[in-house]
């Protein structure tokens, strides 16, 4: 698993150059709706385990929660069953918010 800055996660967006990640946001629905990235997949924490082969193991996958812990261990848990290209969005969607898109709110 490697850590990515909200500014790096957006300028990996903005790199058309390159394939774009799986935006995999853990957390819970009524924090979405509060707070919400563009074109996330959204699978709840609890739910991963029994959830997780709705996932590519190939592909990149960028675990976003509130603050970056819960999508740190997804990310780990991903890792551990084979997934091979998992990050962390460092500090979550509050770093995004604060960082990148001040039009996200935080909470």
């Amino acid at each position: 698993m490697q850590n990515l800055t909200a500014p790096e996660l957006a300028a990996w967006l903005a790199d058309s150059s390159r394939p774009a990640p799986v935006l995999l946001d853990v957390r819970e629905p009524w924090e979405i709706q509060t707070a919400k990235m563009e074109n996330i997949v959204s699978i709840p924490m609890r739910e991963i385990p029994a959830r997780s082969e709705e996932l590519d193991d190939e592909a990149q996958i960028v675990c976003i929660c509130h603050h970056g812990a819960r999508s740190a261990q997804v990310a780990m848990f991903l890792e551990s069953r084979g997934f091979k290209q998992t990050f962390n969005l460092y500090g979550g969607i509050d770093a995004w918010s604060r960082q990148v898109d001040p039009a996200v709110p935080t909470y």
